[in-house]
């Protein structure tokens, strides 16, 4: 079987395929929809189990390593041997973790339901990363903007939903959400039918393009994708502080329920996946270290207002912000490969595992401070992590990073 490098070289010849990218991105809003589910209950369960913000912190940061640790280590085995059904194997993870979420009795069962749908998805991104990559016709800041907005639309739906159909009749009710991970698992194996065809096709690619290397020396590579990792810190600490604790800040500051409290949270999100689409194309257009620099950097003033403001002001402060600091996944991640071109399962595992894995310490720090000082605290000082943003002035021009 061929290396994820001549996948992507195939890719380019036989031109951008649309329908799959809708199909794996509208998998990754389902798998991503489940997993917002998750902090999305944190009021019900807090209440419900009588648990301290720490413990909250906790079950997310079990949840988030758990959704990081594997995924380095499956887009590696993925760039060099890659298994188009793991999806349908993860989804399986996915829903047995929500089944037991739904009838957790203790928080240990709690943290050991999240374990599971965090390994659901550590299995799931690397490989549907692949996927977004064989279908792109190289046209990989498009792919990755179709495929990652799916996850952000999940994301945003998630809170809305348990709004809707948890908080109004309780735990049990997460059950329900299992009738998307079916769908999502029937979906995917359609996907590992063509993701399989397409491997069978170009077994008979040689000299993958992608093996060409970035044109930058090793030190510089190294020194850009540390860069990366700063920003990487600076946008999901910031993040982590608003889809755990926004809901609290709401509630604690301005006296609202929880209900709408979510649909605050739903707002935020929406508008994250807006941006999101937004990174895809502005990188393809005009280089993907402008619209990183211009995201994180620019979400700075917003962030900084953000805990002073009115109830008004606050949801309209959390709406640019998401809309802003969203664009820069994307180009982080597309950019990340373009420095290590020929290895997009292990750079999307990196980063993806990344992105989780922080937010799950953000969210453990963040919980224990807030026991510690108020929510109100941890508002003020996140507000200060956009700045990190003027690394990415740093970052080197990629030739194949512009359009």
């Amino acid at each position: 079987m061929r290396s994820a490098s001549s996948v992507s070289s195939a890719a380019r010849v036989q031109g951008t395929a649309f329908v799959v990218l809708f199909v794996i991105g509208f998998a990754h809003l389902l798998n991503d929809m489940i997993q917002s589910v998750v902090p999305a209950v944190y009021p019900l369960i807090k209440e419900k189990f009588d648990l301290s913000f720490a413990q909250i912190g906790i079950i997310t940061l079990v949840f988030q390593l758990t959704s990081s640790i594997l995924q380095p280590f499956v887009g590696r085995y993925a760039d060099r041997h890659p298994r188009p059904y793991s999806l349908f194997v993860g989804m399986c993870f996915t829903l047995v973790g929500l089944c037991a979420l739904a009838v957790a009795p203790d928080f240990r069962v709690l943290v050991a339901a999240v374990s599971i749908i965090g390994f659901g998805s550590s299995i799931f991104h690397p490989e549907a990363s692949q996927v977004a990559q064989l279908a792109s016709g190289g046209r990989k800041g498009l792919a990755q903007s179709i495929f990652q907005v799916g996850g952000n639309g999940g994301t945003a739906v998630g809170p809305l939903l348990a709004a809707l159909v948890v908080v109004p009749y309780g735990q049990g009710a997460i059950g329900w959400f299992s009738l998307a991970a079916i769908v999502a698992a029937v979906v995917l194996v359609r996907v590992g039918k063509w993701y399989s065809r397409q491997l069978a096709h170009v077994r008979a690619v040689s000299g993958a393009m992608d093996s060409e290397g970035c044109g930058l020396s090793r030190k510089t590579v190294r020194r850009a994708m540390a860069m990366l990792i700063v920003l990487m810190f600076s946008k999901h600490f910031y993040i982590a502080c608003i889809n755990s604790y926004f809901t609290f800040f709401l509630i604690g500051k301005f006296g609202v329920s929880v209900q709408a409290s979510q649909f605050c949270l739903f707002a935020f999100l929406a508008a994250s996946a807006v941006g999101t689409v937004a990174g895809g194309f502005l990188g393809d257009r005009f280089g993907r270290k402008y619209v990183i620099w211009g995201s994180i950097l620019g979400a700075a003033p917003f962030a900084l207002a953000l805990p002073y403001t009115g109830l008004q002001a606050t949801i309209v402060l959390s709406v640019v912000i998401g809309l802003v600091i969203s664009s820069a996944f994307s180009a982080i991640l597309v950019y990340a490969t373009d420095l290590m071109p020929g290895k997009v399962g292990m750079i999307a595992g990196i980063f993806f595992g990344l992105s989780f894995g922080l937010g799950g310490i953000g969210s453990a720090f963040f919980g224990w401070l807030a026991d510690r000082t108020g929510v109100g605290f941890i508002f003020r000082i996140s507000s200060f992590l956009p700045l990190l943003g003027v690394v990415a002035g740093f970052l080197p021009d990629l030739r194949n990073g512009s359009r």
